[in-house]
């Protein structure tokens, strides 16, 4: 009897994730995608429910280490506030195929406010945070330190057109810097992809309070600019959309297929891996919070059959490699495919491959160019005097292409 409650409860917390779609943590001051703020800036936070019911549904925030480690500090030690706030900011669908609750928060808020700085997961949840229905990483820095970065092509015998050297400086401002030059450290990250991320690098020269970070270990495959698609118009194939439809009333987006393995670098203006919510008709910009539909979009890439597993990534799926994000070999059009239900709207994918060491690889695909235009973003860790925990002192990012 324990084991079919157990079982029941297992695939109610199944169900209860696959209902919840469109979710997106982006920066207003900015419109970026990118979630890391200084104190006087707040994050949105939005998400469908497609059962299109008013749930309650709650959130809490979670204190890491600099390596994303649970650090063990309490609540009361990180925020104030509430352990467990509510969503309350809710609106129906309008005027779509799909009908859906749309949910939105802004945050930190008076219902919880965090109180240092470092790494952060925001959870949201129905009943418990142990079940959480989703998860999203944030950061929140404190502006005690001016980083900046830059790059130039990786000299390289073996590969030289294929990567991006970073190097990152450091300047601080206050005591912060000199008092805790030996608890510094910093991480590095390409496009908003947590999994990229370079980390622990300690200052490779001092100067007061200015650090240098040099390393020739700091770089990256330039990769290729991202793969794009626009479905903010449904009913007519737009850009880089080969055609549309609809099946079982569910509204039907189908991409031109890619080609892999190109040789040459092709120059386009790409949004680094993030992804915009849009609808558009006859020319009239819908709100997209609750007009915005969905579509099947189907992804194909033309190509071979290979030995390894292929994946559509973004970072409207976190670059997470799962089973919705998997291609399958289409043996009759030779080529790969897959489809996401995705809410409309303007995106950025790649595809990429898993190596041997659970690693993965973005290049393989889609090419590996080092005049490439990526997002580079810089952390700088550090353990304040006679404190418990990882705090962030201070934030630089780069998005000048090398030529």
């Amino acid at each position: 009897m324990k084991k079919l409650s157990f079982v029941f409860l297992l695939m109610t917390s199944l169900l209860q994730a696959q209902k919840i779609a469109g979710v997106q943590l982006f920066n207003p001051q900015t419109n970026d995608e990118t979630p890391i703020i200084s104190f006087n800036q707040q994050l949105i936070l939005r998400f469908d429910d497609l059962t299109n019911s008013s749930q309650i549904y709650r959130y809490t925030i979670k204190h890491y280490d600099r390596n994303w480690q649970d650090d063990g500090l309490f609540f009361t030690e990180y925020a104030n506030g509430s352990l467990n706030a509510l969503i309350d900011n809710f609106q129906y669908s309008f005027n779509t195929t799909q009908a859906y609750t749309h949910y939105q928060l802004t945050f930190p808020n008076e219902k919880i406010t965090p109180k240092i700085s470092g790494n952060y997961e925001i959870i949201v949840y129905k009943d418990s945070a142990d079940k959480p229905l989703f998860k999203k990483r944030f950061a929140i820095y404190e502006e005690a330190a001016n980083v900046g970065l830059q790059m130039s092509r990786y000299q390289d015998a073996k590969k030289p057109d294929l990567r991006q050297r970073i190097e990152v400086q450091a300047v601080g401002s206050g005591t912060s810097v000199t008092n805790n030059i030996n608890s510094i450290s910093m991480s590095l990250m390409q496009n908003n992809n947590w999994n990229t991320m370079i980390t622990n690098q300690r200052p490779t020269s001092t100067l007061g309070n200015k650090m240098l970070f040099q390393q020739l270990g700091l770089a990256f495959p330039g990769n290729s600019e991202f793969y794009y698609f626009d479905n903010k118009i449904l009913n007519q194939a737009y850009d880089m959309v080969a055609n549309v439809g609809s099946e079982n009333g569910q509204n039907q987006t189908y991409l031109f297929p890619v080609w892999a393995y190109p040789e040459t670098y092709q120059a386009y203006g790409d949004v680094n891996g993030a992804y915009y919510f849009r609808r558009n008709d006859l020319g009239i910009e819908r709100d997209a919070n609750k007009e915005a539909d969905y579509s099947m979009v189907h992804f194909a890439l033309e190509s071979l059959k290979m030995n390894k597993n292929i994946y559509v990534l973004g970072q409207f799926n976190d670059y997470k490699v799962d089973e919705n994000s998997l291609m399958s070999y289409d043996e009759a059009n030779k080529m790969y495919v897959a489809k996401i239900y995705l809410k409309q709207g303007f995106y950025n994918y790649m595809l990429a491959t898993k190596n041997e060491d659970g690693s993965l690889n973005f290049g393989e695909i889609n090419g590996n160019f080092w005049q490439t235009e990526n997002l580079y973003q810089s952390l700088l860790y550090y353990t304040p005097f006679g404190r418990n925990y990882d705090g962030l002192l201070g934030y630089g990012e780069l998005r000048t292409p090398v030529r």
